[in-house]
């Protein structure tokens, strides 16, 4: 079955954009307390997720960078150590459930690699909880 009815659309999702200064992506997420944000470039294409991690790391790093500095600092010149890959719209269920493991959210785009949304861990966990109730399933069968 394919995944697209678990989407959240890029309509209802905050990102920042590549050519964004690290303090414009801090206070967005300060606002929507992220801990991590899909990062895009002016073409809508999905070029990563930026964690609060990659941001503190760019901060010890850069001797002499202090919050003023962020203002300078644009989101593609920051090193992002996790790479938190997009799939693609069509892919199965099972796939999206297995790289939900490794993250809170799963970035999807289209076959030309254009951002349309995300899939939250929370979703596939309702949905995983919904197909047990509608199959009587006991998630301590799963092995």
């Amino acid at each position: 079955m394919n995944a697209a009815f678990l989407i959240t659309p890029k309509s209802e999702v905050k990102f920042v954009y590549d050519y964004w200064t690290m303090r414009q992506a801090m206070e967005k997420m300060e606002h929507y307390r992220y801990s991590s944000i899909p990062v895009l470039n002016k073409k809508g294409i999905y070029v990563g997720t930026l964690t609060e991690g990659d941001l503190l790391w760019e901060l010890r790093d850069n001797e002499g960078l202090d919050f003023q500095g962020t203002r300078e600092v644009l989101l593609k010149e920051v090193p992002r150590y996790r790479d938190i890959k997009a799939i693609s719209i069509d892919v199965e269920v099972d796939d999206i459930i297995e790289t939900s493991l490794r993250q809170n959210f799963v970035p999807i785009v289209d076959d030309l690699g254009v951002f349309i949304g995300i899939i939250r861990r929370r979703e596939i966990i309702s949905y995983l909880l919904e197909l047990r109730k509608e199959q009587h399933f006991d998630l301590n069968d799963v092995k």
